[in-house]
């Protein structure tokens, strides 16, 4: 890789270039403003003599455009010649002293990782602050289910806090959650609960939707989220910040921010408290709540200093507490009390240096800690019944390089390595998993309206060998105002603790549920002790599991017939091989269930995403969006055709018979939505400070479960969840030059509830106040 990096760079001699300087009002040269030039995507960033330079541009015009907080947006026409060097000198004014940044589309600078998620190989969406905070949300959960594709789920059978994102129809297990760059872990039963992160210190929000394994590595294979917390810290400034509402919710912010050593330095610190009563969707729960009720304490800190002109240290640390009490009560069983604490812990240190020739490097260390404790009381006999108790460890060292090798390539590599360690009551002793990686990414522009994106990543697992990923992206002008674009992505997953070395039994139902590894060893101790009615045959399948592959194909379009409209078309196709499904495979003589995990199935998801955008007017924004969704189990569509195995048959309940089952009857996975929309209409009107938006989401009816007699497939009887809409709005006035903020937020305004949806809330008014600190000019 570093070989490739010395290689010669294309001759430029006849393209043309750009170079410029970047002061402020007095004449002070400014570092590290982000310049870019459409439609090429051409960016660059100013040095620390204020300098910039583009070049391998074809002659023509162009749109300039830099930003940077605390100064005013420009915006410029400039005229390139072939074989000629434009000059241009910039003085930017001081602008919006806002937390929030200005997200400029196109240009990357997060020095937390050199990958461009904007520009992989798979389709991509970023959501900036500002929409976070014209949406109104509190937590991570309420910002992602009102995008395209994606959907947040519940598993009852995992625990009424179990609830996860589901991306272009895959389980929550397989998209990966990274702050900052680095993942993060904590999951139950595969689906990692987003409620317990705040937007409050979100910058943006990174969305690759398909395989991302290639670059991120095992659980990115339906896709990745990437939360980029706040820097470029360039003013003093500060936030207080208040809501209150429905089910006695209280979300309070103090942050604060400070550039320190003649700017040579610079520290963010933030805290979040939040709590809710929780709320309840299920009629026949006499006390208790089916979202239970928690306070949360969240702590972010940044720091970032300038060691010399090309180097800078950085840090950044992140702690979040929980805690839950849960009475639960329903008709004819005991009242229970169930308790629940974690703990959470983000940090890393890291190098970045930026050297004169253009090579970029970043040496970095990331520690993550989960801890869960939870337990239930039954508060008739005082019986403390085990629930999760576990410690997970991440430590992960990883080197990043990225380079410009002339006008038409940039490349971005990196390697590393990953200690995973989790000790678990569940579990028999620690358990631990190593992994080392190493990948890379470019960008080629092949020809004036042609460019790709690939990348490549190889990956040691202590357990699981070497795996090797590609993708590769094609991006095509075919018109000023028409771009087509196509990409082939590979994904894997290796097995996680749970499925390998689970072993646990639920003390209140009696069911047990045991990990691959550790299944005939737990059967046979059961089978001594004379509690095993039946084994299945289906059992002879559990033994050492396999990762699971996946293959993402996706192509599409981006039209803008006219300046104020645009439109984005994609479709996708998602193969799944040596797919990891929970089965019962064994009766206790209690009656009581015992489950385990095998691969058994090959699994596809397809379908068509479609999102537009239309600018009625200087402060009317409107927007909308639609997915359409397959998700098929090939084995069961297989052994319908057959007529054959688990599936060859199935009671039909109109007829009041059992029959040969039909390719018609099987409607699908469970939990998965054939229809998604949204429509979003934005207000935001600089003169008066008066913005706000209403959204309205829309999702089609799924299947919930066996609802007739058991034909271990999703069929026209089973149990549904209904088809529903959500309406959400959110009013926002600034005063006292933009100081003041007060807030008004409905969520869920017709109060729709299904006890289907323990997670959905109903209807929620909440009223917010802030204050900024920060020095009028």
């Amino acid at each position: 890789m570093f070989t490739l990096f010395s290689l010669p760079a294309f001759s430029a001699d006849k393209l043309g270039s750009l170079e410029g300087i970047i002061t402020d009002e007095n004449g002070k040269l400014l570092q590290g403003i982000a310049v870019t030039l459409q439609p090429d995507h051409k960016k660059a960033l100013s040095d620390s003599k204020g300098r910039f330079k583009i070049t391998g541009l074809y002659g023509g015009t162009y749109k300039l455009t830099v930003s940077a907080v605390g100064f005013d947006a420009q915006t410029k026409e400039i005229e390139i010649e072939m074989g000629k060097m434009s000059t241009i000198f910039i003085r930017l004014k001081p602008g919006n002293k806002e937390l929030n940044e200005i997200n400029v589309t196109g240009i990357h600078s997060n020095p937390d990782n050199f990958i461009d998620m904007t520009r992989t190989a798979m389709p991509s969406k970023v959501i900036t602050r500002q929409e976070i905070e014209m949406m109104g949300s509190r937590r991570l959960d309420e910002v992602l289910k009102e995008q395209t594709g994606l959907a947040i789920v519940n598993d009852i059978g995992s625990g009424n806090r179990a609830v996860g994102l589901q991306m272009q129809g895959f389980d929550s297990g397989y998209t990966m959650i990274m702050i900052d760059g680095q993942p993060m872990v904590g999951r139950n039963n595969g689906n990692f609960d987003l409620s317990r992160i705040t937007v409050s210190n979100i910058e943006r929000i990174e969305i690759i939707k398909g395989a991302s394994s290639c670059l991120f590595g095992s659980e990115a294979l339906a896709g990745v989220v990437n939360i980029v917390t706040r820097k470029n810290i360039s003013h003093p400034q500060g936030l207080a910040a208040l809501r209150y509402g429905s089910f006695n919710m209280v979300d309070a912010t103090l942050e604060g921010e400070t550039p320190f050593a003649g700017k040579r330095g610079s520290a963010y610190l933030s805290g979040n408290y939040y709590r809710t009563d929780g709320f309840n969707s299920n009629p026949y729960l006499s006390d208790g709540k089916t979202a239970p009720p928690f306070n949360s304490y969240a702590f972010q800190g940044r720091g970032r200093y300038l060691l010399s002109d090309i180097s800078t240290l950085s840090f950044n640390g992140r702690f979040v507490t929980r805690h839950s009490e849960n009475k639960i009560a329903y008709q004819n069983l005991n009242p229970s009390m169930d308790v629940l604490d974690e703990y959470d812990l983000n940090g890393s240190l890291a190098l970045n240096d930026n050297f004169r020739n253009g090579l970029k490097l970043k040496s970095q260390y990331y520690l993550t800690r989960y801890q869960n404790e939870q337990n239930v009381t039954d508060l008739e006999s005082g019986f403390i019944m085990p629930g999760s108790d576990f410690k997970q460890y991440l430590h992960r060292a990883e080197m990043q390089v990225s380079k410009n090798m002339g006008p038409l390539l940039e490349l971005t590599g990196g390697a590393g390595g990953a200690y995973e360690l989790l000790d678990n009551t569940s579990y028999r002793g620690n358990k631990s998993m190593a992994n080392y990686f190493l990948y890379g990414q470019f960008d080629f522009q092949a020809a004036e309206r042609l460019s790709f994106t690939g990348g490549a990543r190889f990956d040691y697992h202590d357990k699981y060998d070497s795996k090797l990923n590609p993708s590769l992206g094609m991006r095509y002008n075919a018109l000023k105002n028409l771009t087509f674009r196509a990409a082939v992505g590979t994904g894997f997953k290796t097995p996680n603790f749970q499925q390998l070395y689970m072993i646990f039994t639920n003390v209140q139902t009696g069911y047990s549920v045991f990990g691959a590894e550790e299944f005939w060893r737990e059967i046979q101790i059961l089978q001594e002790a004379g509690q095993i009615m039946s084994v299945f045959p289906s059992a002879k399948r559990i033994g050492s599991l396999k990762p699971e592959r996946s293959v993402s194909y996706s192509g599409g379009f981006a039209y803008k017939p006219f300046g104020a409209l645009d439109v984005d078309v994609n479709v996708f196709y998602n193969d799944m091989k040596n797919f990891i499904n929970s089965e019962q495979v064994a009766f206790k003589t209690s009656g009581q269930q015992i489950y385990s995990y095998m691969n058994i199935a090959k699994a596809y998801t397809a379908g068509a995403e479609i999102g537009v955008n239309y600018k009625a007017s200087k402060s009317i924004h409107l927007s909308a969006g639609y997915q359409l969704l397959y998700a098929v189990d090939k084995g069961v569509v297989d052994s319908i055709k057959n007529g054959t195995g688990l599936y060859e048959q199935v009671y039909d309940t109109d007829a009041n018979e059992t029959r040969r089952s039909k390719r018609s009857d099987y409607l699908g996975m469970n939990n998965r939505s054939r229809h998604m929309a949204n429509v979003k209409i934005s207000y935001a009107h600089e003169p008066s400070g008066l913005t706000g938006s209403f959204r309205v989401n829309y999702r089609s009816k799924y299947g919930f479960m066996e609802d007739n007699r058991a034909n271990n497939f999703l069929d026209p009887w089973d149990k549904f969840v209904k088809s529903f809409f959500l309406l959400n709005l959110a009013v926002q006035k600034t005063l006292y030059n933009k100081h003041l903020q007060l807030q008004i937020t409905a969520d869920n305004l017709m109060n729709y509830r299904d006890q289907l949806m323990p997670g959905q809330q109903g209807r929620a008014i909440l009223c917010g106040i802030s204050w900024r600190f920060f020095k009028n000019e």
